[in-house]
């Protein structure tokens, strides 16, 4: 396996300057925060990254920058969220070439495939590439659901390593554990159900709110890791607040104000998408600004 499947590995937002260009001088403050405070991958290009609105030559300009920017500290991956089977292929051979370690794939975009057709468009993607790959299961947000019975048939894909389990339905983690093992590793996607899932089995979290607030995620996670639920539990309720901008429509909105607030972002989103402004604005920077107030003080958790 050339990923290990665990730890926090931040799905982070595309910083975009005020040209609506790739801003790659405040990306780069973000990675680096994200890289001392101990994240064990990066996840580039998912929602949070605003995929739909990135360029297939934009996608490849980020791969290329971070693989370079981390120098092999951490595994670098991209998001392949594409119409078409072929698209798909091509995405995944691309980000090999442009040096990504491993691949999130959601099922097709628009189409609500059945799940023959689900099954076989990651299996055709899969047998494309030598890339690990995590499949994005997000059956609330994207409409497909991957069963449990489908993995089964995936599996047998030996480069079908993990899932980004997202279902929201908790007892999840324990089915694919029953059912799987080790064969499949586990990564929650809910940051709402980040330390719930850790402590049922999961394997480790692609985080949203990590983007802003990078070494309180990972405390979460190197805490319960090494027993120490109490200290974890304490830290994440604190956190919860702010995780809760993340289950939200406006989660890319709401996480760069995050990360202006913690001096690693800007707010600038790409159209479609506007910035927030009214009661809208003035509640999320009400969160933010309460959880400011009330940061926790963290234990030395990197040497655990």
């Amino acid at each position: 396996m050339s990923i290990q499947w665990k730890g926090v590995m931040p799905a982070v937002t595309t910083k975009f300057t005020e040209n609506d260009a790739l801003d790659f001088e405040m990306f780069s403050v973000n990675i680096k925060a994200q890289l001392n405070a101990g994240v064990h991958g990066i996840v580039l290009g998912g929602t949070l990254g605003e995929a739909s609105t990135l360029l297939n030559e934009e996608k490849r300009e980020l791969t290329k920058f971070t693989v370079d920017f981390v120098k092999d500290s951490v595994p670098v991956l991209i998001n392949i969220a594409e119409q078409s089977t072929k698209a798909a292929i091509n995405a995944a051979q691309k980000a090999e070439e442009d040096g990504a370690k491993g691949l999130m794939m959601l099922p097709p975009m628009r189409y609500k495939s059945g799940d023959r057709e689900t099954v076989e468009y990651f299996k055709t993607v899969a047998n494309s590439t030598s890339l690990p790959i995590m499949v994005y299961n997000n059956p609330v947000d994207y409409k497909v659901e991957v069963t449990l019975d489908m993995f089964d048939e995936l599996l047998k894909c030996n480069n079908i390593e993990a899932v980004k389990e997202s279902t929201r339905d908790i007892s999840n983690v324990t089915r694919i554990k029953n059912r799987f093992g080790d064969r499949l590793k586990i990564m929650t996607g809910v940051d709402t159900l980040g330390l719930e899932s850790l402590l049922m089995g999961a394997d480790g979290w692609i985080a949203g709110l990590v983007c802003a607030f990078p070494e309180e995620t990972v405390a979460i996670y190197e805490l319960q890791k090494a027993g120490r639920i109490q200290e974890a539990l304490e830290i994440y309720r604190w956190f919860l607040p702010l995780l809760e901008l993340d289950i939200n429509p406006k989660l890319v909105q709401n996480i760069k104000l995050a990360e202006v607030a913690t001096g690693i972002g800007t707010e600038i989103v790409r159209a479609p998408r506007l910035i927030l402004e009214g009661e809208e604005r003035k509640h999320v920077l009400a969160v933010i600004a309460k959880g400011l107030r009330t940061r926790p003080t963290l234990p030395n958790y990197k040497n655990l």
